[in-house]
């Protein structure tokens, strides 16, 4: 499975749980040192309810519109409205740190990872509330198998920006591979509440289906 954690990297036509991008597998992954990381999933899960949103860019009020507009948005709607929501999730309000985080994505498409964990550390190190630094750098880490860091960068999303879906989903996926169905099922349906028309979110529930785990969408 590869990770939605960058908008502009991602592929089509995902199959089954490969839901996220394929430069970063991840399902194939997660089995190693399951029992260590599964504390930290859990505090991840918990944490969901009880953060509040925190945006450095400038359009918060113009963010929390789309939002709401997104949750009631039919399908074609939706898809426009979710790319000006990560659009705006990626302006930190800086050019400085903009750059940062373009050089960052750019090295990653390059799959330079260590390149790009460079740039995205010297962004989150500048900009701690900036959810979209860890957000990318997660995906650095998990190109590198340097899996409970990815997983720390996934946690400062979620408590930075709770309704970051795609990070939400990032969740349900690990709580897929680490058996933990009624979990990661929660998740998708959070995602799927957030952006009724996420497509990996509904395949990963199909999928949760086909093998006799979950509700009926």
């Amino acid at each position: 499975m590869s990770l939605i954690f960058d908008p502009f990297l991602r592929e089509s036509a995902p199959t089954r749980l490969d839901l996220y991008r394929r430069t970063v597998t991840f399902l194939g992954v997660m089995n190693w040192h399951a029992h260590k990381l599964y504390p930290l999933v859990t505090a991840l899960c918990l944490s969901l309810p009880f953060s509040g949103p925190v945006f450095a860019q400038d359009d918060a009020g113009q963010l929390e519109t789309w939002l709401s507009d997104l949750a009631q948005a039919d399908e074609a709607e939706a898809l426009r409205l979710s790319r000006e929501i990560e659009r705006a999730w990626s302006k930190s309000g800086s050019t400085a740190l903009d750059m940062l985080l373009r050089r960052g994505r750019e090295a990653l498409q390059n799959e330079d990872a260590a390149t790009a964990i460079d740039h995205l550390s010297a962004l989150t190190d500048h900009a701690p509330e900036f959810a979209e630094g860890y957000h990318l750098r997660a995906t650095a880490y998990f190109m590198t198998e340097r899996y409970g860091p990815a997983l720390g960068d996934l946690q400062q999303v979620i408590a930075l920006n709770p309704q970051h879906y795609n990070a939400i989903f990032g969740l349900g996926t690990i709580f897929a591979e680490l058996g933990d169905y009624v979990r990661a099922e929660q998740a998708f349906r959070m995602v799927l509440g957030l952006h009724p028309h996420h497509a990996q979110a509904t395949q990963a529930l199909d999928a949760l289906k086909r093998q006799g785990i979950g509700h009926t969408l």
